[in-house]
């Protein structure tokens, strides 16, 4: 029987030739991802147990994103202790506040990351850089801490479910509609403990960064990573990052390799999606119901890059955030900030009555930067919009794409992106 890219992977950094779905196996991990919320529980564990050591500092990524700057004492405690530790260490990939981001987009823009390699960070969308054809999973503070100390990890070899997206999407429809609807069909549990692995002519015909968006959601379907094998898309990216193919290692699923279900999506039959609270399943097409909101949030390591800003500024440009609207735009890191500023992207936020906040995981997980308070309707290009995720447990969250968000921001309630043109005028002007 043949194996999955996850299956290869796993057994290459596991010492084995083959495995199969449930094998316990100890796997060696090439990079640990750092942010300041998660790591200090885990040092603790370790000085507790006098094991306060990296098994090597050139394989770790520090990137304090989720509380910075720091909005309280505590969060700037957190944030010294990661600094400490590693100043303390000698670990180089550190991207401080002003030079980093949120972690995830940070480590899959320096090249460090790189195809057929493992990840580990206590962080559950670490799947996001399984879109370079490598296996990359959120693990807990006791497992971050034995992967600091040894370079190791225990895993349950996972199943993997085939995701086949065929044909080519409609206008106004993104990568962030198409998981969306992945994710209503299968339910938030549809992935548990499993890979999705991405197929099919649509993701041949995606960019990476698309592709990040998919593999970052899998989480929200209770999969262990998303994934997503390498092709020219891929070489290019990393080529692009001074790294050469024969920098890595790809590897592709056989073609008897066993999937536990496979799952067929149409691009074309997809729409402008909002997932409504409080769970990401909770699909609906845009525009169903035009229900007002009060807060419009872009974002997050699912949509905060250059092309989520992009498509925000096509919908804004020439227009206004409703009143009654507060919207916030967060640029994923410091280098797509200065992006979209040179751009000009940023003037049109503002022009159009939006704030724009420095590079953090900010409002997405409720603790600064857009806290939502009681009863607070968000619609938010965020992952999660479970109660309580950001802010006040009786506000309400709606996720969707970063079009949609700039298009319900417009019109003051859950709106369809496709009812605005590229030249800023409405198409349905009665709404």
């Amino acid at each position: 029987m043949g194996m999955t890219i996850a299956e290869k992977i796993l057994a290459a950094h596991s010492g084995h030739d083959h495995v199969v779905p449930g094998q316990l196996i100890e796997c060696a991990t090439d990079w640990v991802l750092c942010h300041e919320i998660t790591t200090p529980a885990a040092l603790q564990m370790l000085e507790d147990r006098g094991m306060d050591q990296v098994f090597n500092p050139d394989q770790i990524v520090a990137v304090p994103d989720h509380s910075v700057p720091a909005m309280n004492i505590k969060a700037a405690q957190m944030y010294q202790t990661l600094k400490a530790w590693v100043q303390k260490n000698g670990i180089k990939n550190f991207f401080d506040v002003g030079r980093g981001g949120i972690a995830h987009v940070v480590l899959e823009n320096t090249g460090l990351m790189k195809p057929g390699q493992t990840l580990v960070s206590g962080d559950s969308h670490t799947c996001n850089a399984g879109a370079l054809g490598a296996f990359a999973t959120g693990v807990g503070s006791t497992d971050l801490a034995g992967a600091i100390y040894a370079g190791r990890v225990w895993f349950k070899v996972p199943e993997t479910m085939l995701i086949k997206v065929s044909g080519q999407t409609n206008p106004g429809v993104t990568p962030k509609d198409i998981v969306l609807e992945v994710i209503r069909q299968i339910g938030a549990d549809g992935a548990n403990y499993m890979v999705m692995e991405w197929v099919g002519d649509y993701i041949d015909n995606l960019d990476m960064e698309g592709r990040f968006t998919l593999t970052n959601m899998a989480i929200e379907a209770g999969g262990k990573t998303g994934i997503i094998a390498v092709d020219d898309t891929t070489r290019e990216y990393m080529r692009v990052r001074g790294v050469n193919p024969d920098g890595y290692t790809e590897y592709a699923s056989d073609t008897d390799a066993k999937f536990k279900v496979v799952v067929e999506i149409d691009a074309s039959r997809v729409e402008p999606t909002i997932a409504y609270p409080h769970i990401p399943s909770n699909g609906k097409v845009a525009g169903s119901d035009k229900i007002a909101v009060s807060h419009a949030y872009v974002g997050s390591c699912t949509n905060g890059r250059i092309t989520d800003l992009r498509d925000v500024a096509r919908i804004l440009k020439g227009r206004k955030v409703a009143e009654n609207v507060q919207m916030i735009v967060v640029p994923a890191t410091q280098a797509i900030w200065k992006q979209a500023a040179q751009e000009g992207l940023l003037e049109i936020f503002v022009d159009a009555g939006a704030s724009v906040s420095y590079p953090s995981c900010g409002a997405c997980l409720g603790m600064h930067s857009g806290v939502l308070g009681p009863d607070d309707v968000c619609i938010s290009s965020s992952n999660r919009n479970f109660v309580g995720r950001m802010g006040d447990p009786s506000a309400q969250i709606y996720l969707a794409s970063p079009a949609t968000v700039a298009a319900s921001a417009v019109a003051g309630h859950l709106a369809d992106p496709r009812q605005y043109d590229a030249e800023g005028n409405d198409t349905n002007a009665a709404d």
